[in-house]
């Protein structure tokens, strides 16, 4: 990552912690490469192989405390003025910096509601506390989730920009698929011409797992939900929807579109086809309209819902979720107050947060209506990052 940018992000670390009234976030990890706290590509700026400690204190200073062979590297980001290395163990330069700093609490990468805030592995946390034990700190550990929550769900200007060019690169291969749709052209074959545009155009990764980014689902015999796509051909008279999103500099689009596959002679979709796509289109734009700063996001989830719901319609999953470095990028939620969403359906929205808004349906004898839409949170309530699907994509296809 950007050493500019891991600086402005732990900058606003420093911020939020002095908001919460929390002196230390503490990050801690061995092997990162290997085992990836999310948080330390976005506040540290690279990984480690011995145990690497990087704390930020809300009195403005942070530093870092690494093996020796990780010194250079961690200083090379840029972002970080004081590195300590170490040869035999940390205890010694971690303790000198506490007592130091004197924090009263030391909020730790872990979380039973937030996964981004859930990357401390249970080894280091068990070194961590081994190293203060018998000390004034050893009692201090709390969680990070409000910490993280924050930085990760606060996008700086440059992160909402790296996110627009990712939804902005993901349209436009939406685009090129629609050109060259063919008869009998499979789920694979749909799969395979989108990972060769990533390729092309230099993009480094899909949002998420290669396997099934996109998620292809052709007419009504195919299967809907995180799978990957089969050798169900598509043809006339059938819906075509696709899930799907790169990453770009490190940030994730998350997009779903739509088509309808002309028969010979049509020049629209069927009734049905379109009737559930205005349904599923009033959901994402009510609840686009209705989103302010400061709601939670259970109230924007019912929005849609209560639209669903008229027409005797069911949605088994949350409306939305945040979008960043991740495709699920963690914290608040615009879900229901459901058991498996914990605590994040109840935090609220804020300004500089990036969701998605996703709801969709089968139409029987057809397939699936289904969209998803990127929106950034401003103080007037929010902004698309894409030009929304207003209507179906009509493809008339090749033999």
């Amino acid at each position: 990552m950007d050493g500019q940018l891991v600086g402005e992000k732990i900058a606003q670390a420093k911020a939020i912690l002095e908001e919460l009234d929390i002196d230390l976030w503490l990050l801690a990890g061995r092997e990162t490469a290997e085992l990836t706290d999310p948080s330390f590509p976005l506040v540290v700026g690279t990984s480690v192989t011995w145990t690497g400690l990087f704390l930020i204190s809300r009195m403005g200073e942070h530093l870092a405390i690494v093996g020796t062979g990780d010194v250079d590297n961690v200083r090379s980001t840029g972002a970080w003025p004081e590195v300590t290395g170490y040869v035999q163990g940390f205890r010694e330069p971690f303790l000198a910096a506490l007592d130091r700093l004197g924090p009263r609490q030391i909020a730790l990468n872990f979380s039973t509601d937030n996964a981004s805030a859930d990357g401390l592995t249970h080894g280091v946390f068990l070194l961590l506390r081994e190293a203060l034990e018998g000390t004034a700190h050893a009692e201090c550990f709390i969680s990070a989730e409000p910490i993280v929550a924050r930085v990760r769900g606060r996008k700086s200007p440059a992160e909402v920009e790296l996110i627009r060019e990712a939804v902005r690169q993901t349209d436009a291969i939406f685009d090129r698929l629609g050109a060259i749709l063919r008869s009998g052209m499979t789920e694979r074959e749909i799969s395979d011409f989108m990972h060769a545009q990533i390729r092309e155009a230099g993009l480094e990764a899909t949002a998420w797992d290669y396997e099934y980014c996109p998620t292809v689902t052709a007419g009504p015999e195919s299967p809907w939900g995180h799978v990957g796509p089969t050798a169900i051909g598509i043809a006339p008279g059938q819906l075509l929807h696709i899930d799907f999103g790169v990453k770009y500099r490190g940030y994730c689009a998350d997009l779903q579109r739509t088509f309808y596959l002309l028969r010979p002679g049509e020049t629209a979709a069927p009734a049905a086809c379109q009737e559930m796509f205005g349904i599923v289109d009033s959901c994402i734009q009510e609840a686009a309209a209705a989103l302010r700063p400061g709601m939670q996001g259970r109230e924007i989830d019912a929005v849609a819902r209560e639209i669903f719901g008229e027409h005797g319609l069911g949605w088994d999953f949350a409306f939305g979720h945040q979008l960043g470095r991740s495709c699920h990028d963690g914290g608040a939620t615009l879900g229901p107050a459901w058991e498996r969403y914990g605590r994040r359906p109840f935090d609220p929205i804020e300004v500089g947060q990036v969701y998605t808004m996703e709801i969709g349906a089968k139409v029987p004898g057809y397939g699936v209506v289904s969209l998803e839409e990127d929106l950034v949170v401003t103080e007037a309530g929010c902004e698309f990052l894409s030009q929304p699907q207003r209507e179906l994509r009509l493809v008339r296809l090749e033999s």
